[in-house]
């Protein structure tokens, strides 16, 4: 979206990863109230951008939204985002978590599956339909398949937590664990505090 809407008071700045799923979440709950843009999904590949970026937005929008809520974790930046936080003030807030998978899953749950598997690697419904772009291809898999070996060497086990009930993505998840030649399981999340922490940043402006 490009501007605020009249009724707008509440602006959304999220990963591109989570777009859908704030989309829904907005349409089933009717949340009229709030706006969403979002930055490059891609962005994964290289956090440490990620800080700049969400700058770059909050200094854009600030003068035209009461409120800014950012839909990203720490996601690999290493702190960059709390820091831009509280230099932004108290009307900036962000999801609570590391990653989109602490948040999925709930940080007591996600805590307690990392501790029994230290070589976990984690997938969305997001990253499930975008794992030949966002893994096989860009990190070079594609062109160089012997990086699998060195990039996954540390990982035992894939964990797909879903937000929707999919048997094609669950397929397709299975397929992503094999094709890096990992275990698999599956575990069910939903949205787990994006729908928390988004349903609170509303509550908060009416």
């Amino acid at each position: 979206m490009t501007g605020p809407s009249a009724s707008a008071k509440l602006l959304v700045i999220a990963c591109g990863a989570l777009a859908r799923e704030i989309v829904w979440l907005q349409t089933l709950n009717g949340w009229n109230q709030m706006d969403l843009q979002c930055l490059d999904a891609e962005l994964h590949n290289r956090p440490k951008l990620i800080a700049q970026k969400l700058r770059e937005k909050i200094q854009q929008n600030r003068a035209e939204y009461e409120h800014i809520f950012v839909a990203y974790a720490d996601c690999g930046t290493g702190g960059e985002i709390d820091r831009l936080l509280a230099e932004a003030g108290e009307t900036v807030e962000r999801l609570p978590g590391a990653h989109c998978y602490s948040f999925y899953a709930g940080e007591q749950r996600f805590t307690q599956m990392a501790e029994q598997e230290l070589g976990t690697f984690y997938l969305t419904d997001f990253l499930v339909e975008h794992f030949d772009r966002l893994v096989i291809k860009g990190l070079k898999l594609d062109k160089y398949p012997q990086l699998r070996d060195q990039y996954f060497a540390h990982y035992r086990l894939v964990v797909y937590l879903s937000q929707r009930e999919d048997a094609d993505l669950v397929a397709r998840a299975k397929h992503a664990a094999a094709f890096l030649g990992l275990e698999f399981r599956h575990e069910y999340s939903g949205y787990g505090d994006l729908q928390n922490s988004l349903q609170e940043q509303i509550l908060k402006i009416k």
